[in-house]
């Protein structure tokens, strides 16, 4: 059984059918990925798994519970974390004070009672649980920054440190890698699969592509709100529904083409 189960969802928005019968799968360690051409559905798909969209039919079972109904709050409560493709940052706080927020709200009611211990202890107690954090995504230089005044790629992995302190079972990730240069993006990777081996589940929406390939061990097409491919990478790049949902045209067809799915890497802003 696997940690994430979505099955046979369908979102329909007055006339028009964003999500179409979507069922796949995510699961612990590993990194999955979900991806499509713009307006495929791949953002209402994150919105109904988190909550902030209910499905007009179909569900949600998440460590072999059905979610469907839970709101948004109960399902992060139970390990469900989630990155935005809209950046989210409280921009007049620091990076730092960013991811308190996020720890001390998981945290519930004990966490804000630290604020009754000696307030010294408890800020150098927060503060080196936090900075472990900004370390392990690469931005502990930005710590004292306001959130406002700091690159995109920045804020992208400060999104990343604020789900990361919510200790979550499930991760999904909305163009996480957008604003990260070459290198930082090759970190990025490195940083995902060091998660999934630690059992985090990721599933990713991304149009970094050679992203997508290097990292995911499985990968889902949307095309028109319908799940029209699933497998490892190199079965993707070679199917010839995926190539004609990018491309127009497949391998097979009149046309000869490579898919070249690198080209495809406009961000959407809903889809």
């Amino acid at each position: 059984m696997a940690l994430l189960e979505v099955d046979d969802v369908v979102v329909k928005f007055g006339g028009v059918t964003a999500v179409n019968r979507a069922t796949f799968t995510a699961d612990s360690g590993q990194i999955t990925g979900l991806i499509g051409p713009n307006g495929a559905g791949k953002t209402t798909c994150f919105n109904v798994i988190t909550g902030l969209q209910k499905p007009t039919s179909g569900r949600v079972r998440y460590r072999d519970r059905d979610v469907t109904r839970w709101p948004v709050h109960k399902r992060a409560k139970h390990g469900i974390g989630r990155t935005f493709q809209r950046l989210e940052a409280f921009g007049s706080l620091t990076v730092r004070d960013n991811v308190r927020v996020a720890r001390d709200i998981r945290g519930g009611p004990l966490a804000w009672a630290r604020t009754a211990v000696p307030a010294a202890r408890a800020t150098s107690k927060g503060n080196l649980e936090i900075d472990i954090l900004l370390d392990r995504v690469g931005i502990r230089e930005y710590a004292d920054e306001r959130a406002d005044a700091i690159p995109t790629g920045t804020a992208r992995l400060l999104e990343l440190a604020r789900a990361l302190a919510c200790d979550p079972h499930l991760l999904l990730l909305d163009e996480p890698s957008s604003g990260l240069d070459e290198t930082e993006t090759d970190a990025f990777g490195e940083l995902l699969k060091d998660l999934a081996r630690q059992g985090v589940a990721i599933l990713m929406v991304e149009h970094d592509m050679d992203l997508v390939m290097a990292v995911c061990d499985d990968i889902h097409v949307l095309d028109f709100g319908q799940i029209i491919a699933s497998g490892p990478p190199a079965a993707i790049r070679n199917d010839p529904a995926v190539q004609r949902a990018y491309l127009g045209y497949a391998d097979g067809d009149d046309h000869t083409a490579e898919l070249d799915l690198t080209a495809i890497v406009e961000p959407e802003v809903q889809s």
